[in-house]
């Protein structure tokens, strides 16, 4: 037998947080978290469109620690959830910076800015980093407004978008699709 997917009670506009507070829909956690979400989709769309198999490997471990920012933002930080909430370490964040030199000891040196586009898995890396950089602004609003957000998060989030822009050059480099350099007017 089949759980029905809906349960009719965000239908006013409110939601639940993992230990049982009612909150706006629209509340910067709520919003915070969706993005995180939405951030997490590009990953997948990302990973569907990179050639290289290790990256492939790398952006799944992404996924999963997204999961884990999402479910950490999903938790009211006043209250025991009763759950075992996977924590996120440091050992991610050099997970990402081990990658991000690894792809730039490959890449050429960088002289220019560089525009978006080339071919569509580096366009698709691109917009997953504007989110991931969005994500990252959602977190220090929350952090502005005294809302509990822990600390790795935000160093993940700056490492995951730094990660993200050298995979989009290291992709395009992979695909051999010209680095559109930016000449400005």
């Amino acid at each position: 037998m089949s759980t029905k997917i809906y349960t009719k009670t965000g239908d006013k506009g409110k939601t639940v947080l993992i230990g049982g507070t009612k909150i706006l829909k629209n509340d910067i956690r709520i919003e915070t978290y969706g993005t995180v979400d939405e951030l997490n989709s590009h990953i997948g769309l990302v990973t569907d469109y990179t050639p290289d198999e290790h990256q492939r490997e790398v952006l799944k471990l992404v996924q999963d620690r997204l999961f884990v920012i999402g479910s950490s933002l999903a938790c009211d930080p006043r209250k025991e959830t009763g759950m075992h909430i996977p924590d996120l370490r440091e050992d991610d964040i050099t997970i990402l910076e081990n990658e991000i030199d690894n792809m730039n000891e490959q890449l050429p040196v960088m002289k220019n800015f560089i525009l978006p586009g080339g071919h569509v898995a580096v366009s698709a890396t691109h917009i997953a980093r504007c989110v991931c950089r969005r994500t990252e602004r959602l977190c220090v609003n929350m952090q502005q407004h005294e809302l509990f957000i822990e600390p790795l998060i935000l160093k993940y989030l700056n490492r995951l978008s730094d990660y993200l822009f050298v995979l989009a050059r290291f992709t395009a480099q992979e695909l051999h699709a010209a680095e559109i350099i930016w000449k400005p007017r």
